[in-house]
Order: structure tokens, then sequence, then C-alpha cells
């Protein structure tokens, strides 16, 4: 059986300089070392056998890390990530396949990477879909210069890609542009601040005191006509909300039916109910 390497229990080196001089220091295990550590994982739960797995594959995360430099991430950032990957493969890793570790690991460490660039590449999220991801990280490596596309340009890269050339404008368009900050900039510079969104976007109808002041006022009102009715005979609330609170409002002439009276009585009754609401101050004048 293999012995345990003599490996680091952790990695808080305070420095992300001394963070790779440990990585670069690691053993690295041959084919039969690491197929005995894989078993002993993947059959019997030994998870000092998965720690040294991991540890000896870490200067492989950051091999693939450095691969994402352009998009103006923190790398100590990508590569916790891309650890985390790692440590997802470890945990899938089936010794029998016949394959190193690395080559199995891939996936899952540019996988985890890949999330945390599109999450944090910029305030909005810039791909959704599977072929707005893949245009992502293949549309940068894929232009010839900083100009915009030619229409053959994104022809071929869609072609490449199998997918739309609507995506690819898309996509371009979007990796062109850039965050705006909404407040206006702590310095002096009158051009970008007038440019501020919190100067064209401001809402004058939307003051939070009124707003509350309007809800606290509704629901007094509300509150009073609630009372007021409940003072009225039962007739009288028929009429009113036969005439004025339901979507098919009836006539006097059809009220007047209803309650085998004139339409004029009918008139009157409306007119008695409204005066004692108006007395109840639901309504200002």
């Amino acid at each position: 059986m293999t012995n345990a390497l003599a490996l680091p229990t952790n990695l808080s080196v305070g420095t992300f300089d001394a963070y790779l001089n440990v990585v670069r220091q690691m053993p690295q295990l041959t084919s039969e070392e690491e197929h005995e550590l894989a078993v002993r994982y993947h059959n019997e739960g030994d998870l000092e056998a998965a720690r040294q797995l991991v540890m000896t594959n870490l200067r492989f995360v950051v091999h693939i890390a450095r691969g994402y430099s352009g998009y103006g991430l923190s790398m100590p950032d990508l590569i916790q990530e891309g650890n985390v990957g790692l440590m997802k493969a470890v945990k899938r890793f089936d010794p029998t396949m016949g394959v190193r570790l690395v080559s199995f690991a891939v996936h899952w460490i540019k996988a985890e990477i890949h999330e945390y660039v599109i999450k944090n590449w910029g305030i909005v999220k810039i791909a959704t879909t599977k072929a707005q991801r893949k245009l992502f990280f293949n549309l940068r490596k894929m232009k010839k210069d900083l100009n915009w596309l030619t229409h053959d340009d994104a022809q071929s890269i869609a072609a490449d890609l199998n997918v739309d050339i609507a995506d690819v404008y898309e996509m371009e368009k979007r990796l062109s542009s850039h965050d705006a900050s909404f407040d206006m900039s702590s310095d002096d510079n009158d051009d970008e601040n007038y440019a501020a969104p919190v100067n064209y976007l401001q809402s004058y109808h939307a003051d939070p005191a009124e707003l509350l002041e309007e809800s606290d006022w509704e629901g007094r009102e509300h509150d009073l006509l609630v009372e007021a009715m409940k003072s009225l005979d039962e007739r009288s609330i028929d009429i009113l909300t036969s005439r004025w609170l339901i979507e098919k409002k009836l006539t006097l002439q059809d009220l007047a039916a209803k309650y085998n009276v004139s339409a004029e009585r009918i008139r009157q009754l409306e007119q008695n109910a409204m005066k004692k609401i108006r007395n109840a101050s639901v309504f200002v004048a």
C-alpha cells in the first residue's frame, strides 16, 4: 500500500505567491500511486486518499485558471473556483475507467471557472443559454482584432461553433459593452456626472413619503366606507352596490322593477344613502 505523502495539512500560507510556491512543490503521483489512492477513496471512503489526490493536482488547476486571466477577475478567486471543480472530480472519479484523474477533472475544473466568470464578469448576466456560453468563451479568441466583426467573420464563427449568426452579433454587442455606475462619480467630471443614470431615471411621481401618505389615506377611506355602509338598511346597500360597486351596473328602471316601486323612488333612496355616507366623511368636498 502506498504510504501517505508528506503533504501540508492546509494551504493557509499567507500570500498568493506563497500559495503558488507550495503548489509547485507538491509531489506528482505516478499512475500506479494515483490508481491506488483512487481505489481507497472510491471503495473505502478514505478521506486521506481523497486529500492526497486533490493536493497533488492543484498545480493543474493553476495552469487552467491562468487561461482565464483576460476577464479582469482575481486569479486567486479563479483558482479557488477551479479547486472546487477538482474536488468534485475526485468525488466522481472512477478508478476503473483507465484514465488519469487530470484528464477526467479538466471538465469539472473548467465548468466551475466558467460559472464564476459568467456570474462575475459584469453586473448584468451576459450569458444564459448554452449557445451564449459557448460564444462568450470563444468569441474573444476567434476575433482577429478589436474591430467589429464583418458579416463573413460572423458567418464563419457561427458555422465553427454551430450557433445562429444572430447569437454571434448579440454576444459581440454584450462583450463590447460595459457596466455603468448608477450614481454620479466622486470626482468633478461634469460630463460623466451629467450622463449618470441617477440624473435622468429619477421619478418625480414616486416620493416614498407621498406614496405612504396616499396609501394610508386610501386605507382610511375604505374603512370609513365600510362603516358607513353598515349603517344602511339592506335595500339601500343593494341599491348602492348595484348602481356603483359592480361591473355590470343596474339602471334605476332595473331596480324599480326588482323592488316594485317607481324609478323616482329608487333615485330618492339612492340619494339618501349617499347623503348618509357623505356625512360619515368618506368623501371630501
